[in-house]
């Protein structure tokens, strides 16, 4: 039970990834708060979290607007009287070559990955300060530490997030809140499921480890950061990718 009494906002947890974190944390003893643009599916994985015999509270909202960043702390609070840990993961994407990307396709890819962790993270710093501690863990991407033709969009806002995080870790350090990063490389979700067969396969192959990650794979390594096994650790970036980038 690493994260006993504790609670955790995950943003785009509803599914693939976020799912797996929320499902893990729960396990581990954390009261789990989900946000996602798709409420529905936020609730489904509340529900699933309730079976465990664990709370959790599933609210909608776009990570990308300042103001329903905020409401998502707010209601965090409102419903469990404190708040923990931040998981920064909700993200989107919008693959093109570079000449035939839309304006508005870039800008919506950094605006919900890179500034939707700013927004998120700049509302937990209140309660985390209060509190005198915290934690955010954010999601960044293979691509964004070596890049990937077709998408210089979101590789660009993976390489912000890290950027970012090393920035917020710097600022808050000596006020023990935790600020790292994990970096997964393809992992099998929905996502990496819409890639032609032939090109997966291809992709497997880049891979060291010869498979794609899963995303219990990827929570794991979240957890690790978001426990106690980690307050002396603040500013990293985890790679989890099967030793496609070292």
């Amino acid at each position: 039970m690493k994260l006993e009494g504790k609670v955790a906002l995950i943003t785009g947890g509803a599914q693939g990834i976020g799912r797996a974190i929320a499902l893990l944390f729960a396990r581990e003893g954390a009261k789990v708060v989900i946000s996602d643009i798709n409420l529905e599916k936020a609730r489904e994985t509340c529900r699933e979290i309730g079976a465990l015999g664990r709370e959790a509270l599933a609210i909608g909202g776009n990570v990308a607007d300042a103001s329903d960043a905020e409401a998502m702390v707010q209601q965090t609070i409102e419903k469990f009287g404190r708040m923990d840990i931040l998981v920064n993961n909700a993200g989107i994407t919008r693959d093109q070559v570079l000449l035939r990307m839309k304006e508005e396709d870039w800008d919506l890819v950094l605006s919900v990955n890179l500034k939707g962790a700013f927004h998120c993270t700049k509302a937990a710093l209140r309660p985390f300060l209060k509190q005198k501690g915290g934690k955010v863990v954010n999601i960044s991407s293979v691509t964004g530490e070596m890049g990937n033709a077709g998408q210089a969009n979101y590789a660009a806002s993976k390489a912000g997030v890290i950027g970012f995080t090393k920035s917020v870790a710097r600022e808050y350090a000596r006020r023990n809140i935790q600020v790292n990063a994990v970096a997964p490389g393809f992992i099998d979700t929905a996502m990496s499921q819409a890639i032609p067969q032939k090109d997966r396969e291809f992709l497997v192959k880049q891979i060291p480890m010869e498979r794609l990650g899963s995303p219990e794979d990827v929570a794991e390594a979240v957890l690790f950061l978001a426990s106690p096994a980690a307050d002396y650790i603040t500013g990293q970036v985890l790679n989890v990718n099967g030793g496609m980038y070292m």
